[in-house]
């Protein structure tokens, strides 16, 4: 008997997961085996991300090195970097946008009684920090004891020391070609590790997806209906519409053959709310399915998952739109340009401090004098939303990677 592939795999336990979480709905949330079977969802869903995590530091790290190491030894790192950020500026600055056309059309919170949110605003605490002591705190983030950011699985201080290793193991040459051995073997080794992980990934995507069905508040979503509504939908525009318009007037690839090819990344990024504990998985498809060549793929994606937050800074821009409706108040066009940069570099920020997505989006709500406090209203909806941010977060480095590669392809034919 022949097994179905793990892409089918994956699409079978994504559905069976929305199924049988629906079904566990209907018999009530406190029944025995609703309960029962949350707990072993939970089980399995946490160690399928905790396996994931466990490999995404070693992951980061080598694969940034070598990708630096191989590019520079092609002559190709400076045409990768500027094409690489541009993308990255580009495409958030469409989603932003995006963010604030929606606003324009659907004005979702206005109407809503702020005081409905008293009691949640009212035992929340936000934790305030200036743009100042946010771009100071970033900074000194960036460059930490190597050792302690590995220790400490801080991803974006783990990245700078990978760039600064990988251009030092270019300008030593031959004197350090046994250490890039070693490190490329290592890379080996470690998407070997990820591919025995992937054969669980149909029960933990199963797992995850039922926990989110149960868990929800029906209720409340219905209460911010609208606002739920247009962040999905500016998503969905975002990650069906333009990220693939993108890739097809750049490259030439269609919609469906990327998203064939990327549909385990996609799947695993709206299971686990999480582009960086996707990241191994989003590599496998950059590099097998899309056929993305390795020195690219292991630079633009890991750098990507860090700081490429498409979705994230969709959400915090038409977070902190909702909130000035929500209290009455009309930004005008400068205040929501202020908007713009503050969420683009929110989203660009967000992954070198701690509680980075509340910081963050505090940041965004006070550069235009909005009250922090209204976070406490966005918390209870947040983990559904973040699982369509992050697909798209996840989609925006895949389809970053491919345009690099054809920008760079088609560069170096003029040279």
């Amino acid at each position: 008997m022949k097994f179905p592939s793990l892409n089918t795999q994956i699409l079978l336990g994504a559905f069976l997961g929305v199924v049988f979480g629906f079904g566990l709905l209907s018999m009530g949330k406190d029944s025995a085996t609703t309960q029962t079977s949350l707990y072993v969802a939970n089980l399995v869903g946490t160690l399928f991300i905790d396996l994931l995590k466990m490999v995404l530091i070693p992951l980061v790290f080598t694969s940034i090195a070598v990708g630096v190491a191989n590019l520079q030894a092609h002559k190709q790192i400076h045409r990768v970097w500027i094409y690489t950020l541009g993308f990255f500026v580009f495409s958030m600055t469409i989603a932003i946008v995006l963010a604030l056309v929606a606003n324009q059309i659907f004005h979702a919170g206005q109407g809503l009684h702020l005081d409905m949110f008293q009691n949640a605003m009212s035992h929340f605490e936000a934790q305030q920090q200036s743009p100042a002591d946010f771009f100071t705190h970033f900074l000194h983030g960036l460059f930490m004891n190597p050792f302690a950011a590995l220790a400490q699985g801080d991803v974006l201080a783990v990245l700078i020391f990978a760039l600064f290793l990988g251009v030092a193991l270019v300008i030593g040459g031959e004197r350090y070609k046994n250490i890039l051995t070693l490190l490329q073997e290592f890379l080996e080794i470690v998407m070997q590790m990820v591919r025995w992980i992937m054969t669980l990934a149909p029960f933990g995507i199963m797992a995850l997806l039922i926990k989110l069905v149960v868990t929800q508040d029906v209720s409340l979503l219905a209460t911010l209906g609208k606002f739920v509504a247009v962040v999905i939908g500016t998503t969905l525009v975002h990650g069906v519409i333009v990220l693939p318009l993108i890739l097809y007037l750049v490259t030439g690839m269609t919609p469906l053959r990327f998203w064939r090819g990327a549909r385990e990344a996609l799947l695993t990024a709206f299971a686990t709310s999480s582009s960086s504990a996707t990241l191994p998985i989003t590599l496998r498809c950059a590099e097998h399915n899309l056929h993305v060549r390795k020195e690219i793929a292991q630079f633009v994606i890991p750098l990507g998952a860090t700081v490429n937050m498409d979705g994230t800074a969709l959400y915090e821009a038409a977070a902190a739109l909702f909130v000035a409706n929500l209290v009455g108040i009309e930004l005008n066009f400068t205040q929501q340009l202020i908007v713009l940069f503050t969420a683009m570099f929110a989203a660009i920020g967000a992954p070198g401090i701690p509680s980075a997505g509340m910081v963050t989006m505090v940041m965004v709500l006070q550069s235009v004098g909005l009250p922090a406090e209204a976070i406490a209203i966005l918390l209870p909806i947040d983990r559904v939303l973040d699982t369509l941010r992050t697909t798209a977060n996840v989609e925006g480095d895949m389809i970053g990677s491919l345009v690099v590669q054809k920008l760079v392809k088609e560069s170096a034919k003029h040279v």
